[in-house]
Parts: C-alpha cells; structure tokens; sequence
C-alpha cells in the first residue's frame, strides 16, 4: 500500500483533542483555558505568545556537534523543506510561529548512512525580552541509523515547531532535553511522520523552565513502521511541565509504545501527561500501549494523567494503556531502613529506581550520565534536603 493509498484511504477524523488544523493564524482563536487543549496550561504565564506578543526568528544560538556523515544547516524559510512531515499547526501558537520562522534549521542524514555516536544540536536563549519563533527539521534518509539529540539551555521565551521525517527502512533516535532556565517558557509543536518498515525512538526529557508545554504528533506513512515514546520528567515548586501526544495509525501493522515517567516535589509543581492513540479502520494488524508514572516526592504538587484511546477497527494484536500517580511506596522504604539505610538514602535510591529502567531505555550514553546526575540535583532541591532536617 502506497503512501498516496494510504493518504486516500484516511477518513477525516473530528476529535475536541486535535482540532483541524490551519496554517491561517487567524483560523485559530485566542484560546482562554476553557478548551479541552489548553485546560490544563497556565496561560497567563505564556507571556502572550498565544496572543499578539511580537514573534523574533533570529533572537537565539545554534551550536552543532555533528557526527560524521550528518549535516546541519539554517536554510530560509521559503527554501526549506518545511512541511514534508505533513505538518499543519493545530493552535495558535504553533500557526504563529510557523509564520514568524524566518528560516528553518535542517538536520539530514544521508540515505544508507549508519552513524555512530549522537550529533547534538544546542539551542541557547538569549533573554526573555523578546519571544522567539524556531522551526527545525529533522530528515533520517532510506535505510539509515543514527541519533540527534537537541538540548535547549538559557532564558527564553520560546514558540517552536519541530519535524521528524524517517524514510522507508530508517532508524532514528531523535532526543529532546529541556536544560532551560528557571525563568523560561517553551511551547513546542512537534510532528513525526514514519516510514515503511521504519523506526522512530522519540525522547522527551525536560527539567527546567518556568512552563514548558509540548505538543507532539506522529504518523505512518507506510506499513510495519514503529514508534517508541519515551520521556522524563522532573518539576520543582511553580513549574508547569506539560507533554501531550497523539499517536495516528494511519497504517496497517504498525506498532507503538509510549512510556512517560515524572517525579515532583514543592509547592505548586504541575505536570500534565495526556496520551492519546487513533487505530483508523486501515490499520489492521497493529499493536500499540502506552502508559504514564508519576511520583509524588512532597505536599502541595499536582500530576494529572489522562490516556485516551480511539479504536476503529477491531482487526488489531492488541491495544492498551495505563496510569498511576503515588507517593514513595512506604515498604520499599521501611525495606531499605530495616537494614540499616538511612532515610535520605533510601529516598534517593527510590527515585533513581522509579527512573533507571526508562534511563536504560533510551540508550544514549552521551546523555545517560547527565541524566542520572540531574536527578540527583532535582532530589537535593527539596526531598534529600528535607530528609536531612
């Protein structure tokens, strides 16, 4: 089944989680927190990003460290490739920046490359005086294996859309870390499209910023393609952290699996997962799960966890999902204290237990020793501080 077969064989699906998209800014409302997208989002805090503040697609830095055989390259807007994920803004923001983006970095790797060790892009926030409009695009070539990772540090305020393209055959790693300041705001729009017989590891981890808010999408464009969604994510008192995801099977025996996992501690730390997957009645034969864990490390944190799923056909392996919210499980606790560990201790190796499977999992040893040391930071803000009282 060709893409184009596949293309014509879509119904057009109406769901209050993914509105029809426009690339017409005024096509989209101003929203006010009554819409079942932006229920969950502090938008008083967006610095009006989703209203009229002015949009600057130059005020940042880029930094690449490129493993050999990928390229790297700001290329203008209106000689970029933008747009061949199928990409079309669902929301304001997301329509603004599209407008706003003077040009687009694009990120390739070649057809039948096999590239080892991960190409990392560094984006850095100049100041928050000025919201920031950034497009990137990221191309995986027939039949090729490699790993980006971008990691996003500095004060900003930023409005981003991202494509992930993975060509028939390929195999791409594709990792976001959110490094940012305190004081930073990132509403992200992303779009992944899937080849056939392709695969996409997708990485979210994100532990700072003020209210970071992101948005992605992926589809199929041919059959046997394969998505893994994983993420991380850590909030400290005040800081909004959102991750929305919409899985499309938009093609027949494809695969899925999403597993997200966030901790949180301090007064008024909020995460907000909602997972989503629509099985259209051409997907027969698929297998998709996806699943959410939040930690409660303190009083006075909000996690709300909201998995949905769309099945239109009843020809599928097998289909799922799953959530769950908890304090540190008091019996692993009194296990590690029974023998001699100390509270601090035994909370610390809690947490680190809650997060190393999914660690594990992403496989990136470029960034695996960041991780597990930025846990270790997040922990002394507030819980291993507190158990030292």
């Amino acid at each position: 089944m060709t893409a184009e077969v596949l293309e014509n064989a879509l119904e057009k699906v109406e769901s209050h989680l993914h509105p029809e998209g426009s690339f017409d800014v005024d096509a989209h409302e101003v929203p006010t927190g009554r819409e079942e997208i932006w229920r969950f989002t502090p938008l008083k805090r967006l610095r009006d990003v989703h209203k009229d503040a002015a949009l600057d697609g130059s005020s940042f830095k880029v930094e690449a460290d490129l493993a050999d055989g990928v390229t790297a390259q700001s290329v203008a807007a209106a000689d970029s490739r933008r747009g061949t994920s199928g990409f079309i803004p669902l929301d304001r923001i997301s329509a603004r920046a599209w407008e706003a983006a003077t040009s687009v970095y694009e990120v390739d790797i070649p057809e039948d490359a096999v590239v080892e060790g991960a190409s990392t892009i560094r984006l850095t926030g100049t100041g928050t005086d000025h919201a920031t409009a950034a497009h990137l695009l990221v191309r995986a070539g027939r039949f090729s294996k490699a790993t980006v990772v971008v990691v996003y540090s500095g004060s900003a305020t930023w409005a981003e859309n991202i494509e992930v393209v993975v060509e028939d055959g390929a195999d791409l790693t594709f990792v976001t870390v959110q490094d940012w300041d305190d004081d930073a705001v990132h509403v992200v729009s992303q779009r992944a499209r899937i080849g056939r017989d392709a695969a996409l590891k997708h990485v979210a981890v994100t532990f700072g910023g003020d209210v970071v808010r992101s948005d992605s999408t992926a589809d199929y464009a041919g059959p046997g393609g394969s998505y893994e969604g994983l993420g991380l994510y850590f909030a400290d008192a005040g800081q909004h952290i959102e991750h929305r995801l919409f899985v499309d099977h938009t093609a027949p025996r494809t695969k899925s699996h999403v597993v997200y996992k966030g901790a949180l501690q301090g007064e008024k730390a909020h995460t907000v997962w909602i997972g989503n997957v629509l099985i259209r009645k051409v997907a027969e034969g698929i297998e998709t799960y996806e699943e959410n864990r939040n930690l409660v490390l303190s009083d006075g944190c909000q996690a709300d966890s909201v998995p949905n799923l769309e099945i239109e056909t009843g020809e599928i392996e097998g289909a799922g999902h799953a959530s769950a919210t908890a304090r540190f499980d008091d019996e692993q606790l009194f296990y590690l204290r029974s023998r001699g560990v100390s509270e601090k201790e035994a909370q610390r190796l809690v947490v680190h237990g809650f997060f190393n499977d999914l660690i594990r999992k992403i496989d990136v040893p470029e960034i695996e020793e960041k991780l597990l040391t930025t846990v270790e930071a997040e922990l002394a803000k507030n819980v291993l501080r507190e158990a030292a009282l």
